[in-house]
């Protein structure tokens, strides 16, 4: 199907700043795709707080490479049409994929690199496809390759914290690590108690009293990993808290995050502090994708907006207490 000299609808901004304000309803040409590349008809995009944070200049100079800039990343769709370089998908099929700093997501058609798509089963929608990419592959690179953790039963045991755990990352990654032979200690707001118990979380606690803002396990076990999702926790709270070897995975990183990094490593301190960025892999996705359609982990969708609601979307992801993801379906 040629595209060609046809219009859509789109969402963006042409300067840093302004939150939901800033965002500009606009119709402009259907892209084309390159060699490489496929176009899709946007079925449901995610936004994460990295969408926001590059609008409010946190990447500059780096993200976005001009304005205006259509934001988010994490997509999930049908192709439409295919570059002449692109092997593995054809006209109709259903992908996930991740459109990376390029964005592009807020809109009725994007296109996507070949290498960062992914085929996704009929057993999973497409806003459950869209919310694993950045959140989903974030928890799973944590767990897995920064704290080491085998996600199989017949591993010893290990005692995990994950805080902010009711977020986007946070509930995949209570879900990832139950899946191992874990025992999960959470955090999360008054209201989510009961929602992160669900998950499956062994032990929940109120971030705001006195024992949720030490960090203390009810149990009293001390934590081999901490999947941190959240900020403003310094490393004197989480210190006396964890096993001799413990690590706090830190998934927002400050500058003190890579200062402490930096004197652990000096003082030879068996506990560790380990910054971490991640970018979505294509096995990661499907590795994801595979483990919803075996209903083995579930996305939770705090809402859901038409493209001609996009910023009130984008405002719901701003405030930070969104329970699971937040979806914006064209």
């Amino acid at each position: 199907m040629n595209m060609a000299g046809k219009m859509m609808k789109a969402v963006w901004y042409d300067s840093y700043g302004g939150g939901s304000t800033g965002l500009k309803h606009v119709e402009i040409p259907i892209p084309a795709p390159a060699n490489d590349e496929i176009l899709l008809k946007i079925e449901a995009a995610s936004i994460n707080p990295i969408d926001w944070k590059i609008q409010k200049g946190m990447m500059r100079p780096i993200l976005p490479k001009k304005f205006p800039f259509i934001p988010v990343g994490d997509v999930a769709g049908e192709v439409v049409e295919v570059g002449p370089g692109v092997k593995n998908f054809k006209a109709g099929d259903k992908i996930v994929s991740t459109l990376g700093g390029a964005g592009g997501g807020f809109a009725e058609y994007a296109v996507a690199k070949e290498s960062s798509t992914v085929p996704r089963p009929p057993e999973v929608s497409a806003a459950d496809g869209a919310s694993l990419v950045i959140a989903g592959c974030t928890a799973l690179h944590a767990l897995t390759v920064t704290a080491g953790l085998n996600l199989v039963k017949t591993q010893p045991r290990s005692n995990v914290l994950v805080t902010a755990a009711s977020g986007g990352v946070g509930h995949y990654t209570v879900q990832l690590a139950k899946l191992g032979n874990t025992h999960v200690t959470a955090t999360c707001g008054a209201r989510n108690l009961e929602f992160v118990k669900n998950l499956g979380a062994d032990e929940v606690l109120d971030y705001k009293t006195p024992e949720g803002s030490a960090l203390k396990s009810p149990s009293g076990v001390k934590y081999d990993v901490v999947i941190h999702c959240t900020t403003g926790i310094p490393w004197s709270t989480f210190e006396p808290n964890l096993s001799p070897n413990g690590k706090v995975v830190d998934l927002t990183p400050s500058g003190g995050a890579f200062w402490t990094f930096a004197v652990n490593k000096i003082m030879f301190s068996k506990k560790q502090l380990l910054p971490v960025i991640v970018i979505p892999k294509a096995e990661e996705i499907e590795c994801l994708l595979n483990l919803v359609k075996e209903g083995k982990i579930k996305t939770v969708i705090d809402s859901r907006y038409p493209l001609s609601k996009a910023e009130e979307g984008w405002g719901k992801s701003i405030e930070g207490h969104a329970t699971g993801k937040v979806v914006v379906e064209p």
